[in-house]
């Protein structure tokens, strides 16, 4: 199998990746690195393609998605509330 081939990829992984490649292009990153980059997530979360072999089936770890909100609002969380309020009042 040639680098670069997608056949041993499942429907879902390959709809995936295309929803974070668009999502990348969003924010500017070129196509050639915005592919790159959602083959990338897709292997980290479901270890490669899951069409055959043994291992099939086995689910997504979903890191990389879960990453980005745990990420978010920690700055916030470190105020206290009297200060978020205050701010969400304006």
């Amino acid at each position: 199998m040639p680098r670069g081939d997608k056949s041993s990829y499942t429907e879902k992984q390959k709809r995936k990746a295309a929803h974070i490649e668009e999502s990348y292009e969003k924010r500017g990153v070129p196509k050639d690195e915005a592919a790159g980059r959602a083959w990338a997530t897709v292997n980290k979360e479901s270890g490669g393609g899951n069409k055959s072999g043994s291992g099939r089936g086995v689910k997504d770890t979903k890191v990389s998605s879960r990453k980005g909100g745990k990420m978010g609002g920690q700055a916030a969380a470190k105020r206290p509330a009297a200060a978020r309020k205050a701010n969400k009042a304006r």
